[in-house]
């Protein structure tokens, strides 16, 4: 990295540098994913799925992913096209429809997962557990001050 660079990244204010962080810690899980065929919107939607348990509701699945219903809608049908997942009706609720893994998206998952754990991996190295333990909590700490600013 460029000397110039590095004192440009330093000027950044402390959000601007998180979201760099973040957006460049996807890139390089979505370079990673690319040859599964799974775009950043669909390796996304499986991974909260695995997070929130096979056969969840579309609209639990579209707040996990903190969008709207809408916009998951065209990720789910690729998904679906892809084979990797199928919605079926909700045996409560016939208006809602639940989205499941089949057998090929659990097998996909399985090597997502072995990919997304080799970019941590990956990303964080060089770090101490201490070091990542400290990150987290920093992390922890200014989500919930945050939080407390977004309360009525």
């Amino acid at each position: 990295m460029n000397s110039g660079l590095i004192q440009t990244i330093q000027h950044m204010p402390l959000a601007e540098r998180l979201g760099r962080l973040t957006r460049l810690w996807r890139m390089v899980a979505d370079a990673e994913l690319i040859p599964l065929g799974l775009t950043h919107p669909r390796w996304s939607a499986l991974w909260k799925l695995r997070q929130l348990g096979d056969c969840v509701g579309q609209k639990v699945l579209a707040e996990g992913l903190e969008i709207e219903l809408a916009s998951l809608m065209r990720t789910l049908n690729q998904l679906e096209h892809q084979n990797l997942i199928v919605r079926t009706p909700c045996p409560h609720d016939k208006r809602a429809r639940l989205v499941c893994l089949t057998e090929d998206g659990r097998t996909v998952l399985g090597q997502m997962e072995t990919k997304i754990f080799d970019v941590r991996k990956k990303v964080l190295s060089g770090l101490s557990e201490q070091q990542l333990q400290e990150f987290e909590n920093v992390i922890e700490h200014i989500s919930h001050n945050a939080l407390e600013q977004l309360k009525p």
